[in-house]
């Protein structure tokens, strides 16, 4: 009997003190995770924050003479295609403005010839400062237009060397996309030249109808001067 009670209360012991075992190792094993974590985010922040002080924890970036060329390939083209957008809005928007500055000449001037026989020798003048101004705005417009063409042409020219440059160093799809960009600057001042070719028919137009209604004119007050100027003399000799 006393031995069995020596078993029940060794039993019993252990079985108190288990929870307490098996409980102290759980700070341990807290602690454990606690240092991973913190390992594996120390390694986290060098690998996103440490450039190249990352490549000894993850893959090396290749690096070679050929990538880096490549890399410096893809930039030049992507400036070269910025200052093309540039010039290219630049160019576009100088012939807009040629043009409006044409067809207000040409509306100038049509209202001009409709009421030339109206008009009295002050809104004439009055008239042809206004138009003389409009002529000088739009010769002004032509040397803008002229400006930017030449920058256009020069950005296309270093497109088309850094198109080639991307292609040879291995960069093929910064080459295409710099051709492509080309090709679009091209059409989008083909259409803008269309316009303003469109808009210098119109003035020369205009030009000619000018000079045959002011030539009409000049005439039709000649003709009225001689018919004044016949009975007169007509008088005289009498």
């Amino acid at each position: 009997m006393a031995a069995l009670r020596r078993v029940t209360t060794c039993f019993r012991l252990l079985r108190s003190s288990a929870p307490v075992l098996f409980g102290s190792r759980k700070p341990a094993v807290r602690k454990a995770v606690k240092w991973t974590n913190v390992l594996y985010t120390g390694i986290a922040s060098l690998t996103v924050g440490g450039g190249l002080c990352a490549i000894p924890f993850k893959q090396v970036e290749d690096l070679s003479h050929d990538s880096l060329i490549r890399r410096a390939a893809s930039l030049a083209t992507d400036s070269s295609s910025t200052f093309l957008s540039q010039t290219t809005f630049a160019f576009i928007d100088a012939i807009t403005e040629y043009s409006k500055a044409v067809h207000t000449l040409i509306a100038l001037q049509k209202r001009y010839l409709e009421s030339l026989e109206k008009l009295t020798s002050a809104e004439e003048d009055k008239i042809w400062q206004v138009i003389i101004a409009q002529r000088s705005q739009i010769s002004d417009r032509q040397d803008e237009c002229k400006r930017f063409e030449l920058t256009w042409v020069s950005a296309i020219r270093l497109c088309e060397t850094a198109s080639e440059a991307a292609y040879t160093s291995g960069a093929e799809h910064a080459s295409i996309t710099l051709r492509t960009n080309i090709q679009v600057a091209e059409s989008h001042v083909e259409e803008a030249r269309k316009l303003s070719l469109d808009t210098d028919k119109k003035l020369a137009e205009t030009k000619v109808m000018e000079v045959e209604r002011v030539t009409q004119y000049v005439s039709s007050l000649q003709n009225n001067s001689d018919e004044e100027e016949v009975p007169e003399a007509y008088l005289r000799e009498d």
